[in-house]
């Protein structure tokens, strides 16, 4: 048993390694590519390379999270009383599940929507202000630094499209998996110690709370004026990158706390 479990421990490290150095590979081997000398006769090249990194790079973030889900279910079956078993432990119900699904499909929705992945502009016709196909999707191969080219366009329609940096889209899943988990894990200490006490709500709500690195640009984008709109949503949005990465450890760090805070109103009731 314990040497399947080592296999099992490996197995689920070795595909989030190997998703996230698969990456890290892409975002090299494209850049090298990118600034050959580019010939007519090597667009479409360059174009056929740049689908196969997307198709390459989804398979990558397949593989993390196949090795995060298998990881989670093998420390939760440790039975340990870890902060990292609580945290699986926590999030593995099928309550839990729900809630991580639903936060991470509504938080990937708004994250989208202000870091610019959607775009949805009523003011502006795409066939008529920038002479695209609606509706259409082309692959931008060529140029930027390591994680911003290959860019992904699609106009859906006259108003909505998409706009994928492959930096900007693992961020979004990055941080969207980290805020649901949190989320997932608060809304069920939130229900123990409903039942234990010991947590106190603010404890316990503060999963929910951080939960949530892009609600400030829309918080503070209430106080300003229409006019002001336009130049506040550039301001945001380089700085809005600086903000997620910050609260990036913090995402990290809160279920600890949580976990811990949760170790200890157990034990005390016991």
């Amino acid at each position: 048993m314990k040497t399947e479990t080592t296999k099992g421990g490996q197995n689920d490290k070795k595909l989030i390694m190997l998703g996230f150095l698969s990456i890290g590979i892409l975002f090299l081997i494209y850049v090298r590519f990118e600034y050959q000398e580019i010939t007519p006769d090597a667009v479409k090249s360059i174009e056929r390379l740049g689908v196969a990194f997307y198709i390459l790079f989804t398979l990558s973030i397949g593989m993390i999270g196949v090795g995060l889900r298998k990881f989670q279910k093998r420390v939760a079956a440790t039975g340990n009383t870890t902060a990292l078993s609580m945290i699986c432990n926590n999030t593995l119900g099928d309550k839990a599940k729900k809630t991580f699904i639903v936060t991470f499909i509504i938080y990937g929705v708004f994250f989208s929507m202000t870091s610019g992945i959607l775009v949805y502009q009523p003011e502006v016709v795409f066939s008529y202000h920038y002479g695209a196909n609606v509706p259409s999707a082309h692959v931008t191969p060529c140029c930027g630094p390591p994680g911003y080219m290959p860019k992904f366009v699609a106009y859906l329609t006259e108003h909505v499209g998409i706009n994928i940096v492959p930096i900007n889209l693992l961020l979004q899943i990055t941080v969207s998996y980290l805020v649901a988990v949190n989320t997932a894990l608060a809304v069920n200490a939130i229900a123990i110690t409903k039942k234990t006490g010991g947590l106190g709500s603010i404890g316990a709500t503060t999963g929910l709370f951080i939960a949530c690195p892009t609600c400030v640009g829309t918080f503070l984008s209430l106080f300003i004026g229409a006019t002001s709109a336009v130049a506040f949503t550039i301001v945001i949005t380089e700085l809005q990158t600086l903000f997620i990465a910050i609260t990036v450890p913090i995402l990290i760090l809160t279920p600890f706390i949580i976990s811990r805070r949760l170790i200890k109103s157990q034990s005390s009731t016991n």
